[in-house]
């Protein structure tokens, strides 16, 4: 390949995947006259560079037009394919499956002969394994995921894993295995490593570390990774890669001086021994994204280190870029394809320039100096990608990192070379035991010493960027010390000073976010000094709780207010004692939460920062009262704005605090997340509400908001929000409070309806 077509070939992928990202209609016509244009015009470099784009826009286009039809959303499908991937949790079962073959059983409904990969939940499944080939009867709902401020990210990881859809797996008709997994080297290799009487964690880590088989690690152990930031050591990477394929150019050029040791520099066939080494040990790690971008960057890497026609650093970088992207269009959304080659490409500018260290105390502080100065980029790439911080990790990696690449993966690895010879592989794997008790134990200090820091949202940014570019700075050689000294401190104390400033300037000004948590309720009340919570969200039966992945641990709350006992208002209460701090718990009277509560009663009212708190229902007697009629009901004043949480209370109850309310409120949180039992006429018509908000799941099986609700809103002039289709909803209350509602899933081209600034909602049934 001329090297010149290593940059563009690049950008030309980039474009592609981003092109088929953003398509819009006309896209293909429009590619198509340039494409004919460069034609005409005999520039066939720039003809190329568009059919490559073509090609990846396309394949990116089959992948979201693959996408599960909203119309067979809940329906019952037959799906026959291969297990990819297969996890267990106690009694729930994590499928990812390859679909070669998809039908709906009931007649008149969409096809799904697209469907390619799903993600699947299997209550008590039996014994299965990755590979076997199975005829399953499924319900899926189209890619989805809560949309809430700095938090992660569902519906992205389901496009960069290519995934279509997600759902679980039916009891009825019964599932059939069709064929068992056929058998593959990695399959085998585990097997036998399930054979050998190794303690957990060595056999784990040993797993991991040779085979690229981190789903055998526990969550203990990602824990420990991610507090100390060496998650990389544990992944098939560029280093574990690499280790081989150095090996056998070791080995091959040591026999090849034995065999011709005139010519033994000129031999040709150790650099290829070494990239079918990598390419084999790619294989065997089961070529997921991470092995294959790993083995793609040390064949470019062996291609420059052997000087054969070779590009520079910088062209290979491109060329290495631009063919993982064209062999994985998705990579270009996954963090790790930038962490990866921005760490290289960091490396490349450390050494580049330089000149070649001299003897072992030359080489150690060059490796010393590399990872120095690597550190604060890398940890400002994932404190960007990940909202998460281990000051530990630039001292951690400095042991880290030689150990495991001189040590841990050789020994694991001749552990597999002398498996033949039992004694041996067991002396090998023993002393690798050793060290990984070693390891794990400088880690758990480490991190007890210095634990994993998750700054606030808003100073993730400024940080990040400060960190980022602070390290940068040393690493571009020919500045001064001087110089580097000064832009340092600008850089850092400027968005520190940036990030200091509270959101919440003045008194009297309330922040409301309803999250968006499913079916399901939690919202955040938050001023200058003062943080609540009413209602805590679901728990699933999987046992997951939206909850748990809003904050980091260790939050405080001065209030947490459980509208009444539904696991979808108080399903998070576990997750809340077990990470975070509760100074007062309010519930109903009677309602069995398992953790001390005061009762909501009407009448209690507090007053925090300038903002008031009134309880209005239920009343002090609630034995007559149904268990969504005990709802404690909000109402929040700043001012002449005010805020109604009703919890899920029916029309009856409506009217029994109705009279104490005063015609107009601002905000409403729709009772009963929009169901016809709540919002009765006699509500909407007293208070006439600016902007209502319902916290509903994206095609949940209820119908909310029901159509009866939604049009008596929008009759007398309300707002219509819904966490099902804007995400997280937040809103400020107060004199300096914003004018409008923000929206964490902002859909600009679907405004319009009763106001200006919403979303013209109808009920999705």
């Amino acid at each position: 390949m001329p090297l010149g077509l290593a940059i563009p070939l690049a950008l030309a992928v980039l474009a592609g995947a981003l092109g088929g990202h953003l398509a819009m209609p006309g896209t293909a016509e429009v590619l198509s006259v340039v494409l004919l244009m460069a034609l005409a015009g005999r520039r066939p470099g720039v003809a190329l560079g568009l059919v490559v784009s073509a090609v990846i826009a396309a394949q990116l286009l089959m992948v979201r037009g693959g996408e599960l039809a909203p119309g067979l959303t809940r329906q019952d499908l037959r799906l026959e394919g291969r297990l990819v991937s297969v996890s267990r949790d106690e009694g729930l079962t994590r499928l990812l499956l390859s679909v070669e073959d998809c039908r709906a059983l009931a007649v008149g409904l969409p096809e799904c002969d697209d469907l390619a990969r799903v993600r699947l939940s299997f209550y008590d499944a039996p014994a299965l394994v990755a590979g076997e080939r199975w005829a399953l009867t499924v319900r899926l709902r189209p890619p989805g995921g809560f949309a809430n401020p700095g938090a992660f990210d569902y519906r992205a990881w389901l496009w960069r894993e290519g995934i279509q859809a997600s759902g679980y797996v039916r009891r009825d008709p019964p599932s059939r295995r069709l064929a068992d997994s056929a058998p593959s080297p990695r399959r085998l290799a585990l097997d036998h490593l399930d054979e050998q009487g190794l303690t957990s964690r060595h056999a784990r880590w040993l797993a991991a570390l040779t085979l690229g088989a981190s789903e055998r690690l526990e969550q203990a152990d990602w824990d420990l990774l991610n507090a100390t930031g060496t998650t990389h050591l544990m992944v098939i990477s560029g280093l574990h890669v690499g280790l081989v394929a150095t090996f056998a150019l070791w080995l091959a050029r040591g026999l090849a001086r034995l065999v011709t040791p005139a010519a033994w520099r000129l031999a040709v066939w150790p650099w290829w021994l070494a990239g079918a080494s990598a390419v084999g040990y790619a294989v065997l790690a089961g070529l997921e994204p991470p092995a294959l971008r790993a083995m793609i960057m040390t064949l470019v890497g062996l291609w420059v280190a052997s000087g054969r026609h070779a590009p520079g650093p910088w062209q290979a970088w491109w060329l290495a870029l631009g063919l993982v992207l064209m062999v994985d269009p998705l990579s270009a959304w996954r963090p790790g394809l930038w962490l990866s080659f921005g760490a290289v490409a960091l490396l490349i500018l450390i050494w580049q320039g330089r000149p070649r260290p001299q003897g072992t105390t030359g080489w150690l502080w060059a490796l010393v100096r590399s990872q120095l100065l690597l550190a604060p980029v890398m940890a400002a790439a994932v404190l960007l990608a990940f909202d998460r911080l281990a000051p530990a990790a630039p001292l951690v990696n400095l042991l880290a990192v030689p150990l495991v690449s001189s040590l841990l993966v050789p020994l694991g690895l001749l552990g597999w070379l002398t498996a033949w010879l039992p004694p041996l592989s067991s002396f090998c794997w023993g002393l690798f035991g050793l060290l990984v008790d070693a390891l794990a134990g400088v880690l758990h200090m480490a991190a007890t010493w210095l634990p994993l820091w998750r700054p606030d949202p808003r100073q993730v940014l400024p940080i990040g960027l400060a960190l980022g570019f602070s390290g940068l700075l040393w690493a571009l050689p020919g500045l001064t010390p001087r110089l580097r000294l000064a832009a340092t401190g600008i850089l850092v104390l400027v968005p520190l000073a940036l990030s200091s400033t509270s959101p919440f300037p003045v008194e009297g000004l309330l922040r409301v976010r309803v999250h968006d948590v499913g079916q399901g309720q939690l919202i955040e009340l938050r001023t200058a000094g003062y943080r609540a919570l009413y209602d805590t969200g679901p728990r699933f039966g999987s046992g997951y709780m939206p909850l748990g992945s809003l904050w980091p641990p260790g939050q405080h709350f001065d209030d947490v207010i459980v509208s009444h006992a539904d696991q979808d208002h108080a399903g998070g209460l576990p997750a809340l004692r077990e990470s975070h701090r509760a100074a007062r718990l309010l519930a109903p009277p009677g309602e069995a939460l398992g953790l001390p509560a005061e009762p909501c009663a009407a009448g209690q009212m507090w007053r925090h920062d300038g903002v008031t708190f009134r309880i209005l229902w239920p009343p002090s007697d609630t034995t007559e009262l149904s268990a969504n009629d005990r709802s404690c009901v909000l109402l929040v004043s700043v001012g002449d704005q005010r805020l109604l949480i009703t919890g899920d209370v029916g029309r009856d109850a409506e009217r029994g605090f109705l009279g104490d309310l005063e015609p107009q409120v601002t905000f409403l949180v729709a009772g009963h997340h929009g169901s016809a039992t709540s919002s009765g006429v006699q509500l909407v018509r007293r208070l006439a509400p600016r902007h209502v908000i319902f916290s509903a799941a994206r095609h949940n099986p209820f119908g909310h908001p029901t159509d009866s609700v939604v049009r008596r809103f929008r009759d007398v002039g309300s707002c219509l929000w819904s966490t099902s289709r804007d995400g997280a909803v937040t809103l400020w209350l107060g004199d300096d409070a914003h004018r409008r509602v923000i929206a964490e899933r902002p859909v600009i081209w679907r405004r319009g309806g009763v106001g200006v600034d919403c979303l013209a909602l109808e009920s999705p049934h």
